[in-house]
C-alpha cells in the first residue's frame, strides 16, 4: 500500500504550538522518556515560577515556567514524556510537533543514568531535528548506588553535544545546566549533533527526495522530515498537509511509494530503530561502567515486591494496612472537627432564634445546608488527610509502579490497558481524580474502558458507609479485639471491586469498545527517600482540598433540597416516604429496603451523605442525624429488621452503584459526551443491581436470610 494524507486545512502547527514570548526572551522544551525525573528537573529550574494549562486542541496536560540565568529569561516547556517521535499516542505526538513546529531555541533532553541506553533512543531522534540539544542525564545519585559509573564528558564527545551530570532532587548539576542552556541560545556555543548514519538504501532515498523537501518544507529540518515521509508516519503527514501545497506533497509521495515499492521486503522502521539502538549500545560499552559484583538494593526488593509469588500478597496486605490506619486513624479528628462544626450549628440556631428567622428557613439553611456541609467535612477531610499522604509516600518510593507491573498481566487478559490500574489506584482516594488520571492511556478506546470502570474501587466517600456498616456488623457485637475485620472486609471488597472492574472491561473490549489492546513500555524508577515537602503538597493541597471542596460545592445544596423533601408531607408520610414505600418491593428483590434504595439515589450529590440520609429516615428527624455510637446504630438497624443479609448488600451496592454527580461531571468533561456519561452512570448500576439480587438469591435458597 502507498502513503496517503488527509488534508486538515486548519491553523497551521506552527500557529498551534507557538508559545508567545518578548523580546530577549528564549524557548527551551523539555523532553525526556518517563519516570527519568524530568517533572524534578522541571521543578528545579522554574521553582515556584509555573503555571499548567492543555495543549490547543489536546487532552494533554503541560507545564510552563520562567527562570531567569545571567539575565537571560526562559521559558520552559515541559513536554509530555515519551520514548520516541515515531508518534502513537496523544503524548508522543504533541512532544514530536513542539519540537517541530514549535518555536523553540534550544531542547533539554533529560534522560535516566540507571537505564541510559534506552533513553539515548528519543536523543538521537531529537539531534537529528535540530542542532540545539542539550543531554541531562539525571538520577546520577540513584546510578551511584546501583554501582554504575558515566563518563559525561566522553559522551559529549561522542554526541557532539553539551552533556551535563545531574540529580536535581538534590540540585546537582542544575547550575550547569543552566550555564549551559545559557551558552547554546545565545550562540556562545553551538552545538554539532553527530546524527546516525542508516543503511545505504535508506540514505539513498534520502538524498533522492530531502531536496524536494527542502524546497517546499522550509521551517522543519529536510533531513528528518525526509526520514519521516520514507518512514511512511501517517500522523505527521496529516500534521503538515496544513502548511505545504497538496499537489507538492503528492509529488513527494508518490516519488516515495515508487521508491519503497522496490523494496518490500524491507522494514525501513525496524531498520532505523536498529542502527540508533546500535549506536546507543556503543556509547553504553565505551563511557558507561557497572560494578555488578556489588550487591544491588532495589533488585534484591524487587525479587519480592515483584515477583509472582509475593507480588500480589504484598499488595493486598499493604492496601489493608493502608485501611486499617486510615480507619483507626480518622476517628478521633473526625469526632473533634464534627464537635466544632455541630457546635458552631447551635450558635447558629440560636442567631435565627433572636432573628425570629421562618423555621422553614432556618430547616434548609441550618438543618439542611449546614448540617450536609459539616457532615461531609468531618466525615471526609480526616480520612482523606490520612489516606492521599501514605498514597503520595508510596508514588513518591516508587511502590505504584511495583503494583502496575503486577497487575499488568491481569489486564492485559482483560484485553485492558496495564496503566489502567495506576488510574484505579487513584480511584481509591475520589474517583473524580482517578477518571483525570486516565490520561496517561494513550488509546481513546482503552482510555474510554478506564473511565468507565474506575467506579468499581471504593472512592474516599464511599468509606464512610463501608467502615461504618463494617463495624456494626463484625465489631460492635465481638468487642474491640475484632477491630481489625472492618479493613480485613474492605480489603475483600476491594477484590471483588478489581475482579468486577477485570471483568466488566474483558467485556467492553468484545462488544461496544472492540480493539486489540496497546503495550506500553513499564519502567520501574528507582527507591526513593520521599520528600515530606512535595507528600504534604501534593496530597493535602493538589488532593485533599481540590476533593473536598468539590464534594462540598455539590453536598450542600443536596441537604437543602433533602430536608424539604423529609419535611414536606402528603397525609401521613413525607415525600421521601411515599418514594421509599414505592421502591420498597424492589428493594426488598436486593435484600435492601426502600428506605437505603431511597438514601443511595439522594446522596448522588455526594457518598459521605447516605448514611445520614438512610438515619433521618429511618428515625422519622426531618434533617440529617449523627449517631451516637455504633451499638446505639447497631440496634437502629436491627429494629428495621437488618441481617447480616442486608449489611452485605448495602455494602456491594454502595461498592458498586452508580458515580457521584461530582465523577459524572468529571466525565462529561473528559469524554465530551452525554452518550458515554449516561453509559457510566447505568452500567455500574445495572451491576450492582444484579450482583445484589444474586447474593439475596443465594442467601435465600440456603435459608440464611
Amino acid at each position: 500500500m502507498g502513503l496517503t494524507f488527509e488534508s486538515t486545512k486548519n491553523s497551521s502547527m506552527t500557529d498551534i504550538f507557538k508559545i508567545e514570548k518578548k523580546e530577549g526572551q528564549y524557548i527551551i522544551a523539555l523532553a525526556g522518556n518517563p519516570n527519568t525525573g524530568k517533572s524534578t528537573v522541571f521543578n528545579s529550574l522554574t521553582g515556584l515560577h509555573q503555571h499548567t494549562g492543555n495543549w490547543p486542541g489536546k487532552t494533554v496536560v503541560n507545564a510552563r515556567g520562567e527562570f531567569t540565568y545571567n539575565d537571560r529569561e526562559n521559558i520552559l516547556v515541559d513536554l509530555p514524556g515519551t520514548y520516541s517521535l515515531f508518534a502513537s499516542s496523544v503524548e508522543e505526538e504533541v512532544a514530536r510537533d513542539f519540537i517541530c513546529f514549535g518555536n523553540s531555541d534550544a531542547v533539554i533532553v533529560v534522560a535516566d543514568a540507571t537505564c541510559l541506553e534506552r533513553n539515548l533512543n528519543l536523543v538521537y531522534q531529537i539531534m537529528e531535528l535540530t542542532q540545539n540539544v542539550i543531554l541531562c542525564i539525571n538520577l546520577i545519585d540513584e546510578a551511584k548506588k546501583k554501582n554504575i559509573a558515566i563518563d559525561g564528558k566522553g559522551i559529549e564527545k561522542e554526541l557532539g553535544i553539551p552533556v551535563i551530570l545531574c540529580a536535581a532532587r538534590s540540585e546537582q548539576g542544575i547550575s550547569e545546566l543552566k550555564e549551559a542552556v545559557y551558552k547554546v541560545t545565545t550562540g556562545k556555543l553551538k552545538p554539532s549533533p553527530k546524527t546516525v548514519i542508516y543503511d545505504d538504501y535508506i540514505e539513498e532515498k534520502i538524498k533522492f527526495i530531502e531536496p524536494l523537501v527542502k524546497k517546499n518544507i522550509t521551517n522543519t529540518n529536510s533531513r528528518w522530515l525526509s526520514l519521516r515521509i520514507i518512514d511512511g508516519d501517517k500522523k505527521l503527514l496529516d500534521s503538515i498537509s496544513n502548511s505545504i501545497d497538496n499537489s507538492s506533497l503528492e509529488e513527494i509521495l508518490d516519488i516515495v511509494n515508487e521508491s519503497n515499492s522496490h523494496d518490500k521486503n524491507r522494514n525501513i522502521r525496524d531498520d532505523i530503530s536498529k542502527e540508533i539502538y546500535k549506536q546507543a549500545e556503543e556509547i553504553r560499552d565505551k563511557y558507561v561502567t557497572e560494578d555488578k559484583t556489588k550487591i544491588n538494593r532495589d533488585r534484591i526488593i524487587d525479587n519480592y515486591i515483584t515477583s509472582k509469588i509475593f507480588g500480589i500478597p504484598l499488595m493486598l496486605l499493604i492496601l489493608a494496612i493502608v485501611f486499617w490506619i486510615t480507619i483507626t486513624g480518622a476517628n478521633v479528628p473526625s469526632d473533634m472537627i464534627a464537635n466544632v462544626l455541630f457546635g458552631f450549628e447551635d450558635k447558629l440556631t440560636l442567631w435565627f432564634n433572636t432573628m425570629n428567622a421562618p423555621s422553614w428557613l432556618h430547616g434548609i439553611l441550618i438543618l439542611g445546608l449546614y448540617r450536609t456541609l459539616a457532615w461531609v467535612v468531618s466525615v471526609m477531610l480526616p480520612p482523606m488527610a490520612i489516606f492521599f499522604p501514605i498514597f503520595t509516600i508510596l508514588e513518591d518510593l516508587g511502590y505504584l509502579p511495583r503494583v502496575a507491573f503486577n497487575l499488568d498481566h491481569l489486564f492485559k487478559k482483560a484485553c485492558a490497558h496495564g496503566k489502567q490500574c495506576l488510574t484505579m489506584c487513584m480511584g481509591f482516594g475520589c474517583n473524580a481524580a482517578g477518571i483525570i488520571s486516565c490520561r496517561i492511556i494513550e488509546s481513546p478506546r482503552e482510555r474510554l474502558i478506564a473511565i468507565l470502570t474506575n467506579n468499581f474501587v471504593p472512592c474516599n466517600g464511599r468509606f464512610p458507609t463501608l467502615i461504618t456498616i463494617a463495624t456494626v456488623f463484625l465489631v460492635a457485637k465481638g468487642g474491640n479485639e475484632f477491630s481489625f475485620l472492618p479493613a480485613l472486609s474492605i480489603t475483600g471488597l476491594v477484590i471483588v471491586g478489581i475482579s468486577i472492574t477485570l471483568l466488566v472491561s474483558y467485556v467492553l473490549s468484545k462488544t461496544i469498545l472492540k480493539g486489540v489492546p496497546s503495550t506500553f513500555t513499564l519502567e520501574l524508577p528507582p527507591y526513593r527517600v520521599p520528600k515530606i515537602g512535595r507528600v504534604l503538597y501534593t496530597s493535602i493541597i493538589d488532593r485533599t482540598i481540590f476533593v473536598l471542596w468539590r464534594a462540598a460545592v455539590v453536598a450542600a445544596p443536596a441537604g437543602a433540597i433533602t430536608w424539604v423533601l423529609a419535611n414536606i408531607y402528603i397525609g401521613d408520610l413525607s415525600i421521601i416516604g411515599h418514594v421509599s414505600a414505592f421502591l420498597n418491593p424492589f428493594a426488598n428483590l436486593l435484600g435492601l429496603d426502600g428506605f437505603i434504595l431511597m438514601a443511595f439515589i439522594l446522596g448522588l450529590p455526594a457518598n459521605e451523605i447516605v448514611l445520614p440520609i438512610l438515619m433521618m429516615c429511618y428515625l422519622s428527624t426531618g434533617s440529617m442525624v449523627e449517631f451516637d455510637s455504633i451499638d446505639s446504630l447497631r440496634q437502629i438497624l436491627l429494629s428495621h429488621d437488618w441481617t447480616y443479609l442486608t449489611a452485605l448488600n448495602t455494602m456491594l451496592f454502595s461498592l458498586l452503584h452508580w458515580p457521584c454527580a461530582t465523577t459524572l461531571l468529571t466525565i462529561k468533561k473528559e469524554t465530551g459526551s452525554l452518550k458515554w456519561t449516561a453509559i457510566a452512570a447505568l452500567l455500574p448500576t445495572f451491576i450492582a443491581i444484579l450482583v445484589c439480587f444474586m447474593t439475596s438469591t443465594i442467601f435465600r435458597f440456603l435459608g440464611l436470610a
